[in-house]
């Protein structure tokens, strides 16, 4: 974290001249090469929170002052990424980009069915019957819905490098059903287990990911499991074109993802475990080893003495469900919930479902569109990955929420009878491309990011599979209404629905959330929970 200059005094010396621009070129050498520079003087965020007590801002304001952002003007300090005041980055990369893989996966079987579908149905004999058509997809999601609720046991119970490799077991059992299947039964059994897995991996990627990064960039790293998410999709939507053309070929769709699975499965044993999840369980001589590798060893003792805080081994075991739904960490993971409920009534899977519609209206062909919406994903998901840690996640959450309803009010306007023509055309086709812009800017990577921040240690892994339980569940009506909703109140009416939930995620955001980079996991927690300790 860089700390803002302060002008020496006024000098007539020589000697105090050179001083004087040899600090001015220093700066602008920081500025040039890394391009963001932290303002010691700059406002602090002044949202009051309804889920941290009075003491929370002073506790954040005092912490902002050791680190030199507030206080004596007269002291400048200037503290360079991989300096003395933060660890190598380059330690925690391959571990985060292993757990990446998950993410990909994800993203991949989401996409498999898209194009392999019709030729799926004539080959296993349910060609017309929709019903059917629609189980491939949504057996899948209610695998992932019921993964995600034990998704925080497993993870606490085997820890987070051995919840990836148990992902992997069904990612690779279920992938190799469905490429062999010779029936409808076979294909949904396979579609089921790949299912579970997804629903346990996108919460224990985003608890490790959190938990072994930085805390100076645990932002951008944090945004890797949106951009392997993107690139998953974009793989399925490349390997499967020739399917239409190629008797089978959905048959390799579904192989190719068991290879990035068993690497997965593979490179896991050689990553680190997760120190928090160590310390818990007692396994202190452990943690520092995994700090070691993850930080160097010049940064063990400050990280485990941090970590000692608020991370307790007597507590791995006393986290109730009644702490959770009713008790004292109720508010943090309703406001956890609640975001991930808003991300899904937003519309995004809706935009993603009739995508291919509109871009049909407007003569593009359904490959070119999915490909235009893949790639403007993953456009705004790197556009977040590179302001995460500037603009920080509560700016990324209010300018994504923003944009996505002017994009779907632009949609309603579309649907409405005053406009017609080619704008009609413009309308659409823009609105959905800045929708999907805003969201990957946003809505899509911070909420994952955020949660795991905010939720103390003794509940992180529940209280994540609770918010992405609830997740799924809208997910799943989202996608089994929309177009019984489209038909009878039409799209005027629908996309301003969707505008006004992505108003109030605005407003819920702007209300609720406070903003945590550059803040480690205890900082946090102490800020929000003070009574967590005592």
């Amino acid at each position: 974290m860089i700390r803002h200059p302060v002008p020496p005094p006024h000098a007539t010396t020589l000697s105090a001249a050179g001083t004087h621009l040899s600090f001015l070129l220093h700066v602008l050498l920081r500025i040039f090469l890394f391009g963001d520079l932290n303002m010691r003087g700059r406002q602090r965020e002044q949202n009051h929170t309804p889920y941290k007590r009075a003491s929370s801002r002073d506790r954040l304001n005092a912490q902002d002052k050791e680190d030199g952002l507030g206080g004596n003007p007269g002291h400048v300090q200037i503290d360079i990424g991989k300096g003395s005041g933060n660890p190598p980055w380059i330690r925690s990369l391959p571990h985060v980009i292993v757990a990446a893989l998950s993410s990909f996966l994800f993203g991949y079987h989401l996409g498999v069915v898209n194009d392999t579908l019709e030729t799926i149905s004539v080959d296993l004999n349910f060609h017309g019957d929709t019903m059917a058509e629609g189980l491939v997809v949504s057996t899948c999601l209610g695998g992932a819905f019921l993964g995600s609720t034990v998704s925080g046991w497993i993870a606490d119970g085997i820890g987070r490098r051995r919840s990836f490799q148990l992902c992997a077991i069904p990612l690779i059992i279920g992938a190799s059903l469905s490429a062999t299947a010779d029936g409808l039964g076979s294909m949904l059994f396979g579609r089921f287990l790949v299912g579970a897995a997804m629903g346990v991996s996108p919460p224990v990627a985003a608890l490790y990911i959190t938990e072994v990064s930085p805390a100076f960039v645990r932002g951008t790293y944090g945004s890797f499991t949106q951009i392997a998410t993107c690139l998953g999709l974009i793989a399925s939507f490349f390997i499967g074109i020739p399917a239409k053309d190629v008797p089978r070929w959905w048959r390799v769709c579904f192989w190719v993802s068991t290879v990035p699975a068993a690497l997965l499965a593979l490179l896991m044993e050689f990553c680190a475990e997760s120190p928090h999840w160590l310390l818990k369980r007692g396994r202190s001589a452990e943690a520092e080893a995994e700090f070691a590798k993850l930080l160097g060893a010049l940064h063990v003792k400050a990280s485990m003495s941090e970590l000692s805080k608020t991370d307790r081994g007597d507590e791995v075991d006393g986290v109730k469900l009644s702490e959770l739904f009713y008790g004292r960490h109720f508010r943090v993971v309703f406001i956890g919930s609640a975001l991930l409920a808003l991300q899904q009534l937003s519309g995004i899977n809706a935009v993603f479902y009739f995508s291919s519609t509109v871009f049909r209206s407007a003569g593009v062909p359904s490959d070119i569109a999915n490909m235009s919406v893949g790639v403007v994903n993953l456009s705004g998901s790197i556009v977040a990955m590179i302001l995460m840690d500037k603009l920080g996640r509560r700016g990324l959450l209010l300018g994504s929420f923003m944009g996505m309803a002017l994009s779907m009010a632009m949609q309603a306007a579309a649907g409405s009878s005053s406009v017609a023509g080619s704008l009609v055309v413009y309308l659409s086709v823009g609105g959905v491309l800045l929708f999907v812009l805003s969201f990957a800017m946003g809505v899509g990577p911070v909420p994952g990011l955020l949660l795991s921040e905010i939720f103390p240690g003794r509940i992180r892994a529940k209280a994540m599979a609770i918010c992405m339980a609830v997740h799924w569940v809208i997910n799943f009506f989202v996608g089994l209404l929309f177009l019984r909703m489209l038909e009878q109140l039409g799209p005027l009416i629908l996309y301003t629905v969707f505008a006004s939930f992505c108003l109030v995620g605005f407003f819920f955001v702007r209300n609720n959330v406070v903003e945590t980079k550059g803040k480690s996991l205890q900082e946090i927690e102490l800020a929000l929970l003070p009574a967590q300790l005592s």
